[in-house]
Formats: structure tokens, sequence, C-alpha cells
């Protein structure tokens, strides 16, 4: 007696049936994965069962992925959390000093290789501060953007006794 069962059950002879599995019972057909909107479309036109799945993120399964795993408690989260922007005071102050320097917003941004719009966001308020971005900021006008003493000088002359 094999695994299937007696052999005087089955009729060899009767019918073919390639792409089943007998075992789990599937009788209906393979489901096909449309890789491209054109497959997509295939499916419609000719009335095919379609589910449109969107995968965010594809792809980005990267070690210190912060952005998703903050997006995912946020998710998690019953309450509408407003994302921290930079202080006004700071915004500011990056203006002041950029015009006393006599910079552009342009120049600026060329200065840090940073985008004009992200100055601009800065210099509004309206920007989700970035450690980087505000170090190089603090280096090209000279003056301190973090902490307490925002507008300070960045490097004091200390005074020799």
């Amino acid at each position: 007696m094999s695994a299937w069962g007696s052999n005087s059950n089955v009729d060899w002879d009767k019918e073919t049936v390639i792409g089943r599995n007998v075992r789990r019972g599937n009788s209906g057909p393979r489901q096909n994965v449309a890789k491209s909107q054109s497959q997509v479309n295939q499916a419609r036109r000719t009335g095919g069962v379609v589910s449109v799945d969107k995968k965010y993120f594809g792809g980005a399964n990267k070690k210190g992925d912060a952005e998703g795993q903050r997006l995912t408690k946020v998710d998690r989260s019953d309450e509408i959390v407003k994302p921290k922007t930079i202080d006004l005071a700071v915004g500011k102050t990056i203006s002041k000093i950029r015009l006393e320097k006599k910079l552009t917003q342009k120049d600026l941004a060329t200065k840090i290789n940073e985008k004009p719009t992200v100055i601009n966001d800065y210099e509004a308020g309206r920007a989700i501060p970035v450690q980087s971005v505000l170090a190089k900021l603090e280096r090209v006008l000279g003056v301190k953007l973090r902490g307490k003493d925002i507008g300070q000088p960045l490097f004091q002359k200390k005074e020799k006794k």
C-alpha cells in the first residue's frame, strides 16, 4: 500500500491533471503574480481576479532605518503627533548672520552642499532639525545654532592672563 492510499482507487488511464496539488486539495489554477502594469491590465481585460497591493519602502530594509521605525510608531499611536520643527529664533539668527556676510540663500546652500530650499525652510522655521545640517551651518556662519547660547560666536577668543 502506498502513501496515496490503495492503488485500486486510482484510475490512471482516466485523467491526467497537471498543475494541481492533489495532496492539499488545491483544485484551482495556480496564482500568477503580475509584476508590471501591462500584466495587471491584461488580467483585468480577461476578467481575472486582480488584487493590487502597494509595497511601501520596498527594498529599504537597511540597518538604521530610523525614519521607517518612527513612522511605524506613529501608525500605532492614536493621537496625531506633529513633527518637531526648528525654533524660529534659530531661523532668524541664520538669516541675520547670512545677510551680515552678504550671502544669498543659494550661496549658503552651495557652501554647505544642500539645496536652497533647505536654507529657506530653516530660516522660516519649517524645517525638521537635522544635526549634520546645523553643524555645517554653524561652521560656515561662525555662530552657535544649538544649545543655550544661540547666536553667540562659535569660537570665542580666550583672554590671556
